[in-house]
């Protein structure tokens, strides 16, 4: 009898590990986001990453709606996917090396309807 707690116990445990694991997953890649206004602007983030590590970054401010977001020009040396109003990028652990990719953000802010342009350089840690 004492053993179906233990065993509920140590799939708790196990559970909670993973949980902890994957919110480690993808650490605050981009320090510094210079917002876009979609009115027709070009903007440039730098994400820095370790090789083999992943980084879902969201792309809507407060202010805005984002409608769609396309992906103009893909990495060489990773692997991007748009998640919902945002991207997941996750380098190579092969490849070493610097990166990049474009998305174009379509959407609504304060002002109206419009895109913006996203270049994103990748700069392995």
């Amino acid at each position: 009898m004492p053993q179906k707690p233990l065993l509920l116990l140590a799939a708790c445990i196990t559970a909670s590990a993973a949980l902890v694991m994957a919110a480690h997953a993808s650490p605050l890649c981009i320090k510094e986001r210079t917002p876009f206004e979609l009115s027709g602007d070009t903007v440039t983030w730098t994400l820095t990453i370790q090789p083999g590590s992943d980084c879902i970054q969201g792309l809507r401010w407060s202010y805005m709606q984002i409608f769609k977001v396309s992906v103009v020009r893909g990495p060489s040396r990773g692997q991007l996917t748009v998640v919902g109003s945002g991207f997941r990028y996750l380098a190579a652990a092969d490849k070493q090396g610097p990166d990049k990719f474009t998305l174009l953000i379509s959407g609504k802010n304060l002002h109206g309807a419009g895109t913006s342009t996203l270049e994103v350089e990748i700069n392995p840690q």
